[in-house]
C-alpha cells in the first residue's frame, strides 16, 4: 500500500519592523521558496496596515494587533489538485506604524 501522506513544513519566519514600513510598499522578507499551502500574517504594530502581492495595488488590510490566516488547501481533492500561492511570490506592506513588527509565516507540503 502506498503512503499518500503529505507533511506540513515551514519556511523561515519573515518580518519587517515598524521603522521600515511607510506609505510606500516594502517587501516582507524574501519571496516564497516553495508553493505555499498555509499563510499566516500577524500585524503586531499599532495601526491598520495595507498589504499587497504585487507591491503596487492594495489587496487587503489587517487591523493593529490582529492577523490573517489563509488555509489555502482546505478543501483539497486528489483528483482536482489543490490551490497554492506560487513559489516566488513576495508580499508587501504599507502604513504608518510607530511601533511593532509584521510577521509572515509560510507553510508548504512535502512527501510523507
Amino acid at each position: 500500500m502506498s503512503n499518500l501522506a503529505v507533511r506540513l513544513l515551514m519556511e523561515n519566519l519573515r518580518s519587517i519592523a515598524f521603522g521600515s514600513i511607510s506609505g510606500t510598499y516594502a517587501g516582507i522578507g524574501t519571496a516564497l521558496s516553495n508553493p505555499c499551502r498555509m499563510l499566516y500574517i500577524v500585524n503586531a504594530t499599532d495601526v491598520l496596515l495595507t498589504f499587497s502581492d504585487d507591491g503596487v495595488n492594495d489587496k487587503f488590510v489587517i487591523p493593529a494587533g490582529s492577523y490573517l490566516l489563509l488555509d489555502i488547501t482546505t478543501n483539497n481533492t486528489a483528483v482536482g489538485g489543490s490551490y497554492t500561492i506560487s513559489q516566488g511570490q513576495r508580499f508587501y506592506v504599507k502604513g504608518a506604524p510607530s511601533s511593532g513588527t509584521v510577521y509572515l509565516s509560510a507553510f508548504y507540503g512535502g512527501n510523507g
